[in-house]
């Protein structure tokens, strides 16, 4: 019986195609690990956005509650929805919590306050070529509404 030797086109190494699987496996590794911290990043500032958001609904016109009582028109103060937010954010620590928090809108209807918050994120992997400055944003709202 006679052994087969490989022609050819047949004979080579697998190690190149072995290095370039690893490389591919470690890439892929890189992109879950900062997919991951981009997504915790988003979901903490979310409920910082939230929190806000609900700290500014409970900016309702007092003055106007106390003299007619709030009815069925409940009236949100746009300076005072704006100051909510800010202590609010102090109260939490998010700016320690989130090195590099910004404020990016507060928006103040009658019945509703919307808060957009953003913040940088160092990459714990980031790739060669890819963009330094990664930023983080979500947005909370709040409705105010009577019930009874």
């Amino acid at each position: 019986m006679r052994s087969r030797r490989p022609t050819g086109d047949e004979t080579g190494s697998v190690t190149p195609m072995i290095i370039g699987f690893t490389l591919l496996l470690l890439m892929l590794g890189a992109v879950v690990v900062d997919a991951s911290a981009a997504y915790l990043r988003r979901s903490g500032l979310s409920s910082v956005a939230d929190g806000a958001a609900l700290a500014g609904t409970e900016a309702v016109d007092t003055d106007r509650s106390y003299t007619s009582g709030l009815g069925a028109d409940p009236r949100l103060v746009e300076a005072q929805a704006r100051a909510a937010v800010r202590t609010y954010l102090g109260d939490v620590g998010a700016h320690t919590r989130f090195p590099g928090l910004r404020v990016t809108g507060v928006v103040v209807t009658r019945d509703e306050v919307r808060v957009r918050v953003e913040a940088p994120l160092d990459l714990p992997l980031s790739l060669p070529g890819m963009g330094e400055g990664t930023t983080v944003s979500s947005t909370g709202s709040s409705r105010l509404t009577l019930t009874g």
